[in-house]
């Protein structure tokens, strides 16, 4: 996954070693240690794919008119988990946000190379400006509230305990009348299912989150949300490039393909993503929660 996209707000978590039997191993873990310089080459085939997941963010919605709705001179705009840079690139590349106030964009990651690879992504009418190398949880009570905030594919490796305070500090960091995104893959779409399946047939890890918990848990600490949601497919026809993927899907660069599709459960997975001519296609369900 992406650490703004496809598993990413991280916990730092504890430290149970994967792959211990009767011992599920700590998925933010795995995932904080994959954004580094170190998984650059595996991050980079992993979008080879995941692109397409912020292309359809940017094909969502009305997005001058939705940012122009909450736009004035001074603004800020919070993003949570911000990996790669990927949301604001897709929304500076395909549409048309350039006349908008300059805004403030402030970048969360527990990993300083997410941050400094977002904020290298960055054009205007975005602006970089603090930095806060911590968790979503983390972020200090005192924070001025913000004009924009949102988490886009970015709370899958969240852990089940910590989503609770989580949602209500992305709740307090919006300020009244402002906007609040969440962009998330549902229990159904391939992110959530091929997890699932690897989870059950290579290593037991902690399960990602999915939208749905998401959404009740932006609720329960008092949002008002509403829902959206969007279908598309990726594939390819590139055994390395899928690969690539769905290793980075699983924050695991040691399985080869080939091991994940003789794996128990993960086999019969990946052979209904696959057809006759061997070339793969996964189906994603994506969830958009407008606070």
């Amino acid at each position: 996954m992406t650490s703004d996209a496809a598993p990413a707000s991280r916990t730092t978590g504890d430290t149970a070693q994967p792959g211990q039997p009767g011992r599920p191993g700590d998925t933010a873990q795995r995932s904080l240690e994959h954004w580094s310089e170190a998984g650059r080459a595996e991050m980079e085939a992993f979008y080879a794919l995941a692109t397409e997941d912020y292309h359809q963010l940017a094909l969502a919605a009305d997005w001058p008119a939705t940012l122009g709705a909450v736009a004035h001179d001074g603004w800020r705009l919070l993003d949570v988990a911000c990996g790669s840079g990927k949301f604001p690139t897709a929304l500076t590349t395909y549409t048309d946000i350039a006349d908008l106030p300059e805004l403030a964009y402030d970048l969360l990651d527990p990993s300083t190379f997410s941050i400094a690879e977002a904020r290298a992504q960055l054009r205007p009418p975005f602006r970089a400006a603090e930095e806060f190398a911590i968790t979503l949880q983390a972020l200090p009570t005192d924070t001025e509230p913000y004009d924009v905030v949102w988490a886009t594919h970015a709370l899958y490796a969240l852990r089940p305990d910590e989503l609770g305070d989580a949602a209500a500090r992305f709740v307090a960091a919006l300020r009244p009348g402002g906007l609040g995104l969440v962009a998330q893959a549902t229990a159904r779409s391939h992110y959530l299912a091929f997890y699932d399946a690897f989870r059950a047939g290579v290593r037991d890890e902690t399960p990602y989150t999915s939208a749905e918990q998401v959404r009740d848990a932006l609720e329960s600490a008092g949002a008002r949300v509403r829902t959206q949601v969007i279908t598309y497919t990726s594939g390819t026809a590139d055994r390395s490039v899928a690969e690539g993927f769905l290793q980075r899907c699983a924050f695991d660069d040691t399985t080869s393909l080939e091991e994940m599709e003789a794996a128990p459960v993960l086999g019969d997975y990946l052979a209904g993503c696959r057809d006759a001519s061997g070339a793969y296609s996964f189906d994603h369900e994506v969830m958009l929660l407008w606070l």
